[in-house]
């Protein structure tokens, strides 16, 4: 009988014997290296979702032709990487996929969602507040004058992912707090008819000070990712200027560098 709190997940979840895998014996990289792309792609892909159980090693070792240790190194690979949990009296457990947001002028919401990977919002603050002095320098407004501040809580398959402080122009559009749990600022902005252009990014890292470490659920002093964002429209006018944090083992820019000739 299932237990309160257990996972729905894990009674119906796909086991190891039921996903295929297409190793290549004749390539120069190591089988459970394969193995455990395959597995990685699986989870990142949401075939092998947060509370899957893995099942028996020993049956995946018979079925795919491979030793034992090749399957247990594969596994453990992905345990080392924070993608898998071995759990005492329950087995090999999948845990979250790390979430890979793309350097682009997009939203967190959208991103998610596109990833398959379940996003949900909790509005902590939407309030009309004065604006701080980095607020006001990127808003391009007067320091103290009115702006609305929005502060949210994203996470995935019930777990935290980030905390989004984003300022606004007073009266640019109806921020319905219901409506910003249900979907992505950037969309409500495109709904509104506000067209976005362009943006200043600065990427960076730090620890998690205790009461960010709470909200993430990490443990104070873990890494954090750090985003500072102003977004303009297609006519120069910033809508948008935005300071978030992320926690750093469920998530990544993931951004590709191109030679200038």
């Amino acid at each position: 009988m299932a237990q309160p709190g257990d996972s729905p997940r894990a009674a119906t979840a796909p086991t190891l014997s039921s996903l295929d895998f297409a190793l290549d014996r004749g390539s120069p990289v190591p089988l459970y290296y394969q193995l455990a792309q395959q597995l990685e792609a699986a989870i990142e892909h949401g075939v092998l979702a947060p509370g899957n159980l893995l099942g028996n090693e020993i049956d995946l070792s018979v079925r795919l032709g491979l030793s034992r240790p090749t399957v247990r190194q594969a596994i453990q690979s992905l345990v080392d990487k924070g993608l898998l949990v071995r759990r005492r009296g329950v087995g090999t457990q999948v845990v979250h996929s790390q979430v890979k947001r793309p350097l682009e002028l997009s939203s967190l919401y959208d991103d998610l969602e596109a990833a398959g990977q379940g996003p949900s919002t909790r509005v902590v603050r939407n309030e009309a507040v004065p604006a701080s002095a980095d607020a006001a320098a990127a808003l391009q407004v007067t320091e103290g004058s009115e702006v609305t501040l929005l502060e949210r809580l994203r996470s995935t398959h019930g777990q935290p992912v980030a905390f989004l402080r984003n300022h606004l122009p007073v009266g640019l559009l109806d921020l319905d707090t219901a409506r910003l749990e249900s979907t992505g600022l950037y969309r409500m902005l495109r709904t509104a008819g506000i067209t976005l252009h362009s943006a200043h990014q600065t990427i960076g890292a730090r620890s998690a000070a205790p009461e960010e470490a709470k909200r993430l659920d990490e443990h104070e002093g873990s890494a954090l990712l750090t985003m500072q964002r102003t977004t303009y429209d297609d006519t120069g006018r910033p809508v948008e200027y935005g300071t978030h944090i992320y926690r750093a083992s469920r998530y990544a820019f993931d951004f590709q560098l191109l030679v200038r000739a």
